[in-house]
Formats: structure tokens, sequence, C-alpha cells
């Protein structure tokens, strides 16, 4: 079977992204699983090569159609629309912001049109990319617009021990314990379920997180684990679904590490990102779950305290491109390779 045909966003030009991506490319990490091309500006690709201090040679293409494989040369798609000189390195820009989201338009446009198979991208800044129009809380809910999903969909976090999924996400905590919902939970659940199973666990094995202290202590503090959560677990696993919960915070994470669940299903935000980044800030990987398009990136951000020094870690950002291959591979994910 042919590898996936991955598109490399180089992320916010103004944070590591760039430095990052120059030293995956040039370890041949990326190339060992997937066909690569890079999209975005050539500019930011020197930018990257530079900071980095790595060795790289590419060549620039028309489009995806252009590039024979197995290429010898790095392809890039050379957008032109990026000059890193109109930009001081670790500080956050509207302008970057608008022109980052302008880029992965132009990938997501090429993966709806059965051109890549996936998308991996460096780290973005939120906040630039809302400041230069992007008007979403987070990339995944612009992804879901650009793509045209309807649909249950959400963010998953990977580090080595376990996976994560949200009920609720970039909301406030106050909004957040209100869309505690029995419809959204269990589409969580089943969104957990299936995209492990691409990811390659045959039988997931999915604990469920309680959103009150303690699990409620039998209504004391909070009945949602009794109304809402315990209910909601009962009809999927009536359904076939391998979950268990709802099982408090302070030990869901302790039996997770344990191998005890492949997914841990949590009902907000931070809930389970202590957790993951805690275990796994410089290896973790986000996923941005139920989409028919795959996204991939490094669950850490800019790093704007490091930018241009020389000594930014692609390790997050190699265990995302892989991912992204393996999730595109799987029969019926994938377009170009076909």
């Amino acid at each position: 079977m042919k590898k996936p045909v991955i598109g490399l966003m180089l992320g916010d030009v103004t944070g590591i992204g760039p430095e990052i991506s120059a030293r995956l490319l040039a370890s041949g990490a990326a190339n060992a699983v997937a066909r690569v091309v890079v999209i975005g500006d050539k500019r930011v690709l020197d930018l990257g090569i530079r900071d980095a201090g790595v060795t790289l040679g590419y060549r620039t293409v028309a489009s995806v159609d252009d590039i024979r494989w197995p290429s010898e040369t790095l392809p890039v798609i050379d957008l032109g629309n990026i000059d890193p000189a109109r930009f001081e390195q670790g500080e956050p820009s509207a302008e970057s912001g608008r022109l980052t989201g302008e880029t992965l338009k132009a990938m997501i446009d090429l993966a709806l049109a059965r051109k890549l198979d996936g998308i991996c991208f460096a780290p973005l800044n939120k906040g630039a990319l809302h400041r230069g129009g992007w008007k979403f809380n987070d990339e995944h809910q612009m992804f879901a617009k650009l793509t045209d999903h309807s649909g249950f969909f959400g963010e998953m976090n990977v580090i080595k021990e376990f996976s994560t999924f949200r009920v609720t996400s970039h909301v406030s905590l106050r909004e957040a314990v209100n869309l505690v919902t029995p419809e959204r939970i269990e589409s969580a659940i089943r969104l957990a379920d299936g995209t492990l199973r691409a990811a390659g666990h045959a039988q997931p094995r999915i604990g469920v997180a309680a959103l009150n202290p303690h699990n409620g202590e039998n209504g004391l503090f909070g009945d949602e684990e009794i109304r809402i959560i315990r209910p909601a677990v009962e009809r999927m696993r009536a359904a076939g679904v391998n979950c268990t919960g709802p099982i408090s915070s302070d030990a869901i994470f302790i039996k997770a590490t344990r191998g005890e669940f492949d997914g841990v299903v949590m009902m907000y935000h931070d809930q389970g990102q202590i957790a993951t980044k805690l275990l796994g800030f410089n290896k973790g990987v986000t996923v941005t779950a139920g989409l028919k398009t795959v996204f991939t990136t490094p669950a850490h951000g800019t790093a704007y305290d490091i930018v241009g020094q020389g000594r930014a870690d692609a390790g997050a950002l190699e265990h995302a491109f892989r991912l992204a291959a393996r999730l595109a591979a799987k029969p019926g994910t994938g377009a170009a390779a076909t």
C-alpha cells in the first residue's frame, strides 16, 4: 500500500514552528512514514533551516500533481504569502495569524480536492488567528467550518500512556458545566471508541471521568454523576462500547497510567490537559477527531521564550506527523494515496 500524502504546515512564523519543522524534515523521520509535501512560504522554511542549524534541500512545485513520487528532494508548494522579515520572532501578530489561517485554508482545500491524505501543522497561536480574522475559539472549530462538517467532533490529546477526549473544550468553566449533557457525553464516548480504533486499538478501553469532586459523593457534592453521566455510560455499554465510569478525576488518570484505559473521556478542558501535559509535554499530540480530514499537531504551543535560539525540540511534531500518517493510511480515511 502506498504511503499517505501528508501536507506539513510550518506553524506561525513568530514561533518555533519553522525551526522544529526543518529539524523534523532534515532527520528523515517524516519520509519514513509518508510522502511529504510542505505547503507555505519557502522563506519561512529557510528561516527554520537557519534556526535549526540543519542542511535541507528542497524544490518548489506548482501543485501536488506535479510531484513524482518517490521524490528524492523535498517538494514545497510555495504560496509566497509570508515574509518572515515583516514579523518579530517571539511576538504574536494579528497579521501573522491571518496569514497562518490562509495557509491552513489552502491546505484544507487541497485535502477536500483529494490531493492530501492528511495535514500535520506545527504550533499555531490561537489568539493571533482570532485577531487575524479567523473568529473561532480554536483551530478545531475552524477546521470543522472549512470542511463543512456536521455532527460531533472534538480534540483528542495523545501521549504514550493514554489518549483523552472532551465533552466540552474551549469554553468557560461555568459554561462547560451546563454543556455536560447525555447527548454530548455519548457523542464523546463514540468519538473516543472510533478514533482509538482508527489509531490501532482493536478493542479500546475507555474510562469516563466524573464532573464533581469525589465522584459527587452520592449526590453530596452534585448529582450530575447520578442523573447524567452514569446513565450515558450504561447506554453506551449496552451499545457495545467498552467504557467505564464515572470515575473520580483524582483517580482516573492514575488508572490510565497503570494501563487500565486506552482513552479517557473528560468533562472539561483542564481536567485532562493537566494530566497529559504533566506526563508528556514535549511528546503529546493533538488530533482534531471526528472530521474526515486528518489534522494533527504538537500539544505544546509556539514557545516564544525559546524561539530563534536553535534549541526547540521536534519530538512532539515527529509524533504528530507519525500519527497523521497512521490515521491517514487507514482504509477509507485517506484520499490521495488511493
